[in-house]
């Protein structure tokens, strides 16, 4: 049987800054993220399964992602717990803002190595992740690839 990849698309805004970081992105602002999740698998051959001729249904894809991506971070600020950020983001806690505390520097690539587990660790067996793309501009991306990291 064939192997077949297939991409579901998610979009989300979250906020974050960089400690130390040399540039204006130490400062907290806001990105309009766009994620494409792409797994690899072999359509079910069982014409008796409702789910027929699918490598794995867009729905149940869909619902892994905003569980564990996209409900989380979305309106979110992300920020490095092991940075002075922590007493900003106790002070936006505090106010009621939907904070989450990382232990990496929230930057893209650090993102998708963290999405990349999320999901990989709700998909079935005879489903593997095969890439991420995590967008954060019009032409600013970070990617991620099963093969590169094996």
């Amino acid at each position: 049987m064939s192997k077949i990849r297939i991409t579901k698309q998610f979009n989300f805004e979250t906020g974050h800054a960089l400690f130390g970081y040399d540039g204006k992105c130490k400062n907290v602002h806001g990105h309009s993220y766009k994620l494409s999740v792409t797994v690899i698998g072999e359509p079910i051959t069982d014409s008796s399964n409702v789910k027929f001729g699918m490598v794995i249904d867009f729905g149940d894809l869909k619902k892994i992602v905003k569980e564990e991506i996209v409900d989380i971070f979305d309106h979110a600020t992300v920020f490095n717990q092991n940075t002075p950020h922590i007493e900003l983001a106790k002070e936006l806690k505090d106010r009621g803002h939907h904070v989450i505390l990382v232990d990496y520097q929230p930057t893209s690539e650090n993102m998708v190595i963290d999405f990349s587990t999320k999901i990989k660790n709700r998909l079935p067996d005879t489903i593997k992740l095969f890439s991420l793309k995590l967008q954060e501009t019009e032409t600013s991306f970070a990617e991620w690839y099963a093969s590169d990291n094996f």
